[in-house]
């Protein structure tokens, strides 16, 4: 994906935007599945978690889509 402004309709939006989107659709899936696992029990301060759930995942989503490939095919 790169950085590369994202045309929608004729509107240019930064490629930020789309990283949000994305690590707010594995902030859900995420938080889902520990819920569902420990049952959301053992966190004091929801909000703090969520908050940084959605920075790490979106971080990680930037880090993931901005890292140049290598085309050689060696690691």
């Amino acid at each position: 994906m790169g950085l590369h402004e994202i045309a929608i309709g004729g509107l240019f939006l930064p490629p930020l935007f789309a990283y949000v989107v994305i690590g707010l659709g594995a902030t859900f899936a995420l938080r889902a599945l520990l819920f569902r696992l420990q049952g959301g029990r053992r966190l004091w301060f929801e909000a703090w978690f969520d908050t940084a759930l959605f920075v790490l995942c979106t971080a990680a989503t930037a880090y993931i889509f901005s890292a140049p490939f290598s085309t050689t095919g060696a690691l």
